[in-house]
């Protein structure tokens, strides 16, 4: 195809990762045969579930916000997106993100060079054994003041 497509999504759409994403350039919305992009809005306290992007990339910018990013094959690893920050995931990566703020959204666009994407989303429960919970909530409470 050799034309300009503009797409307004209507409704968010829920995948696998169990968070509320419109879902904007897509092999589906578009017929875009490389890539998909997102903006995905966490309600304030929400999380993902723990999943992979199965031989995918996965870019973020965080529009709005804050998320702690646990990854790795226990969630072992944490990185914090601030409001302004940019996140690279390699394909196959298992993670698990949560909103670090009880009160306001968060927002982030994502892109992945995967145009079917979310049906390449793996739930990985294997790599979850709740610790990034408790240690999610620590991150927020130093959010809440200020800090992390």
């Amino acid at each position: 195809m050799n034309e300009v497509v503009v797409f307004r999504p209507e409704e968010p759409a829920v995948g696998p990762q169990q968070v509320p994403a419109l879902v904007g350039i897509s092999r589906q919305s578009v017929g875009a045969q490389g890539l998909a992009l997102a903006l995905t809005t966490f309600p304030p306290g929400a999380s993902t579930t723990a999943h992979l992007h199965r031989g995918y990339e996965t870019a973020i910018y965080t529009v709005e916000g804050a998320v702690a990013l646990f990854y790795g094959n226990e969630l072992e690893h944490v990185a914090v997106l601030a409001e302004g920050s940019f996140c690279y995931i390699p394909p196959d990566v298992p993670h698990k993100a949560y909103n670090l703020s009880e009160t306001h959204a968060s927002r982030f666009v994502s892109a992945r060079n995967d145009p079917d994407d979310p049906e390449n989303v793996v739930v990985t429960p294997t790599a979850d054994d709740g610790s990034s919970d408790e240690r999610a909530r620590e991150l927020r409470k130093r959010f809440a003041v200020g800090g992390v």
